[in-house]
């Protein structure tokens, strides 16, 4: 699937990308034979009891022909099994995050830097990013041989400019992983497009497409739709490019 054609990047802060600008699209990511991670059904995936926060939405993916789970903004998935983790951005960020010695992965998908932890904490990134490492710690994790990889955080529509929304959402989490001392190993992230990304798990590989920049404003209330579904879900109990 050919990507959309570059434009400059928007005046005053450029865009942010370490990644091949060109590379094949693979559909034997997992071929048989080609790693011995376990791989449920995807009956046995729609069938597990979620954690609080913890994307829920299972499907087929149709291209890699692999179960795959999509993440929602506020939501997580951390997985040692061979499977894809997809998610949409605009000014949101998703942090992949990998340990190469366990095959441990997981993606998580927030819209701000910070806010009220009691509304849908996973929304915001101070509480997404440690909730992600501590549920790859889970899975045996460390957090001396985790590396990451970025993307998200386009100004997606004009009026949003004024708000910073996705220049404060890539400068927290460049921030939280330098603290940290996660290295970045690849980023997507700024200009103004949206963006699809997919994740494998095991192996750590990293995909990205940005999306046509047609209408922007039904990318962003579907953002503040899937997090209002989130938060009431929650509410009171429970890089290449292609």
């Amino acid at each position: 699937m050919p990507g959309t054609p570059m434009t400059n990047p928007p005046p005053g802060r450029p865009e942010r990308r370490r990644a091949p600008r060109i590379a094949p699209l693979s559909a034997d990511i997992y071929a048989p034979g080609s790693t011995a991670a376990r791989a449920s059904s995807l009956q046995e995936l729609k069938a597990r009891s979620g954690k609080p926060g913890e994307a829920s939405f299972f499907y087929l993916d149709p291209h890699f022909q692999h179960n795959a789970v999509k993440i929602l903004p506020g939501e997580y998935f951390v997985s040692n099994e061979s499977m894809v983790i997809m998610t949409v951005l605009g000014s949101c960020i998703a942090a992949c995050l990998w340990d190469s010695r366990a095959q441990v992965g997981g993606m998580n998908h927030f819209m701000l830097p910070d806010g009220d932890p009691a509304e849908a904490p996973g929304r915001y990134g101070s509480y997404a990013m440690e909730l992600l490492i501590n549920e790859m710690l889970k899975l045996g994790a460390r957090r001396e041989t985790m590396q990451a990889k970025i993307f998200g955080g386009a100004q997606v529509m004009h009026n949003f400019a004024t708000m910073n929304v996705g220049e404060r959402n890539t400068d927290f989490v460049l921030n939280y992983l330098h603290t940290e001392r996660i290295p970045i190993v690849s980023e997507d992230v700024l200009d103004i497009y949206p963006r699809k990304v997919v994740f494998f798990p095991v192996t750590g590989k990293a995909m990205v497409k940005r999306l046509v920049h047609a209408h922007p404003e039904t990318l962003v209330a579907q953002e503040i739709r899937d997090a209002a579904a989130v938060a009431s879900s929650n509410a009171g109990g429970s890089v290449d490019l292609f």
